[in-house]
């Protein structure tokens, strides 16, 4: 019967690989004799919360598949998943069925239950440890539900009890639940636990959430839910359960979005985080400050930019040049501090003469998105001739073209900081400084054919799109002799987003329509459409940026704000979180947007000097075919986990 359960559940584990018996700690599940065992000392309670939090760190960003699998990031290792190339009895990501993503999100899902429901038991623990320590495995579980109804939909709830080892195994299979009533779980889960959890964190808990954390996954997820993909979502019809009941809602509720504005509110309200900001430093090019706005260049932060340096307040967020544990704007981080798994991006996106792996491709799309250093966008910029597609630098960072150096395209001057400071254009210079060798420092890095980090021969080993990403890259970075890379913090969720969501949520409400919402500590709020409201959460970015404020006009108008909102999160959430990736499909625009050809420059051009314009044509990737059907909008549940449960019911299409 031990077996039986082990299956059935899917959702259980194998045991935990680590370096210490004690925290071996699923040896003890099945025998009640000895789960009180395993919560009678305190070494084996933090034992078993460390193994939970394993699942969260092995469900993140640098392990997810999506990161690379939507119109912003390009790796030739996850073709599969740009094409479509998977299916129920070919999930792509999981390496053996008894480590596919479902099985392990579910391991943290028990494991946190086991731990809610025992950890009381421990004699050597006080009240308040053993009050935040289930608050962190309610955030657990609420994390790992999240991860689950993102990806596949509506899943089976577990029930809290747990299950009884004498039932058939028919009675143990769960069938799927509803997605508000998974969704309404997490809310109150993670409601519960902001309760509970304190507002900071040492630095050796780093990884641990706080009061904010609970909350802003809370606004992530109640976002998620009231976004269209779920919100009266009519092509989900046929989305049901074994008995024929339908999973998700078919009519739009719009007090969904009411609820997910005050959840971001909630976060706001705090007082703990902000916007990471740095002040213009000494080498900071004067002409490197954005360009002249009276309304702006005069007034302080979060009012104007007089006081910022927006591209490195915006780099230092993610290249390791502040710590963690120092940085305002990280609200959780799924990573020890020093740890350095982000690094992973790193090694992706250097340059082969650098020792990298010099195939992380930024698509033309990405590219695309970057305002103009004026706020204009590169469409209202040609119109106006302040966007060129034609000609070179001549010099180094000049005071027409103040962030590039000399023999770049003129298509990238002018860009809004925020792009030099997430995008290797062709002929953007890789400092290296780390390296003991000289001769790789400061190198100005091209992606012409021939040249050693562009296309040699018939090999792909370079950007597909002649473009690659910087926005994980330290000056000191490289893998050459004597080279280092510097850690990073993963910013699993970062108070921009934060921001984000609560100008985007306020949006979608009809105008003069007002909604009463519990906050998280049972106080009341009243949420409504309102545009300054709006701008309390776009501002302080667009500010940080170096761009001009929208005008009460764009606010006012839903489907221009709109417009602007989702390309904010492209350009300002690039390599975050897979967060592209599920926001094409939550607002339903997966369908247009995934099946555009992949773009980029022509890097079957040399750098013959009679030639080399055409480098910058957008070319498209044939030896890339994106694919996006109906049935993508939702994973497929594999095969062999729909044998485990027959009780389980395969999404549509698959």
């Amino acid at each position: 019967m031990r077996k039986i359960l082990y299956i059935i559940l899917g959702v259980i584990c194998t045991s935990l690989s680590s370096c210490t018996d004690y925290l071996d700690v699923d040896k003890y599940f099945y025998d009640q004799v000895t789960v009180d065992s395993a919560f009678s000392k305190r070494i084996y309670v933090e034992g078993w919360l460390s193994s939970a939090f394993n699942v969260v760190e092995h469900a993140g960003e640098y392990h997810d598949p999506f990161r690379f699998a939507s119109d912003d990031l390009y790796h030739p290792d996850f073709k599969d998943y740009q094409e479509g190339n998977y299916s129920a009895n070919n999930p792509l990501s999981d390496d053996k069925e008894s480590e596919s993503r479902l099985w392990k999100l579910y391991e943290g899902i028990r494991k946190a239950t086991t731990f809610v429901l025992n950890v009381d038991k421990c004699p050597e623990l006080t009240l308040d440890e053993i009050s935040d320590m289930k608050s962190q495995a309610r955030f657990i579980r609420a994390y790992c539900y999240w991860a689950l109804i993102r990806s596949y939909g509506p899943v089976p709830l577990i029930p809290l009890e747990g299950l009884d080892v004498n039932l058939s195994y028919e009675e143990l299979s769960l069938p799927r639940t509803h997605f508000d009533e998974i969704v309404d779980f997490i809310d109150k889960e993670l409601a519960e636990s902001a309760r509970s959890l304190p507002n900071f964190r040492t630095t050796n808990n780093l990884g641990h959430p706080t009061r904010g954390a609970a909350l802003a996954l809370r606004a992530r997820v109640l976002l998620f839910a009231a976004s269209p993909l779920y919100n009266g979502n009519t092509d989900f019809f046929n989305v049901k359960d074994n008995e024929g009941n339908q999973l998700v809602a078919q009519e739009r509720d719009e007090s969904k979005w009411a609820r997910a504005a005050a959840a971001a509110k909630d976060v706001m309200d705090l007082g703990v985080f902000k916007l990471y900001t740095v002040a213009p430093k000494a080498t900071t090019l004067p002409e490197q400050r954005p360009p002249y706005h009276e309304e702006y260049s005069e007034l302080e932060f979060p009012d104007g930019w007089k006081d910022v340096d927006p591209y490195w307040s915006y780099k230092a967020n993610f290249d390791g040049t502040i710590l963690g544990s120092k940085n305002p704007e990280l609200i959780f981080t799924r990573t020890k501090e020093g740890t350095g798994h982000i690094n992973d991006w790193v090694h992706k996106l250097l340059p082969k003469s650098m020792k990298g792996d010099n195939r992380l491709a930024v698509t033309q799309k990405q590219v695309n998105a970057y305002y103009m250093d004026n706020g204009q966008t590169i469409d209202e910029a040609t119109s106006s001739g302040y966007y060129q597609t034609e000609g070179f630098t001549t010099s180094e960072y000049t005071p027409e073209n103040p962030f590039l150096p000399s023999q770049v395209s003129l298509m990238y001057n002018r860009r809004e900081p925020r792009f030099y400071a997430s995008i290797a254009y062709n002929g953007s210079v890789w400092e290296a400084s780390s390296s003991s060798e000289l001769e790789y420092r400061n190198r100005q890095i091209f992606y012409y054919r021939g040249l050693n980090d562009g296309k040699q021969g018939f090999k792909e080993d370079c950007p597909l799109t002649g473009i690659s990403l910087k926005k994980y890259y330290n000056a000191e970075d490289s893998k050459t002799t004597g080279g280092y890379l510097i850690n990073k913090t993963e910013p699993t969720i970062r108070y921009a987003e934060v921001l984000l969501i609560y100008a985007e949520a306020l949006n979608e409400l009809s105008d003069g329509v007002t909604y009463e919402i519990e906050k998280y500590n049972g106080e009341v709020i009243t949420v409504q459409r309102d545009w300054r409201e709006m701008q309390k959460g776009i501002k302080p970015i667009r500010m940080r940026a170096g761009l001009p404020d929208y005008t009460e006009a764009i606010y006012q108008n839903q489907n221009n704000f709109r417009i602007r909102i989702k390309r904010e999160r492209q350009i300002e959430l690039l390599g975050e979180n897979c967060m592209r990736y599920f926001d094409l499909r939550r607002w339903k625009d997966a369908l247009i947007e995934e099946n555009q050809l992949l773009q980029g420059c022509n890097i079957n051009i040399s750098d013959d000097a009679t030639r080399i314009q055409e480098f910058y044509e957008p070319t498209i990737i044939t030896s890339v075919h994106k694919a996006f059907e109906q049935r993508m909008y939702l994973w497929p549940f594999p095969t062999y986990e729909l044998k485990r449960n027959v009780n389980m019911t395969q999404n549509p299409g698959w």
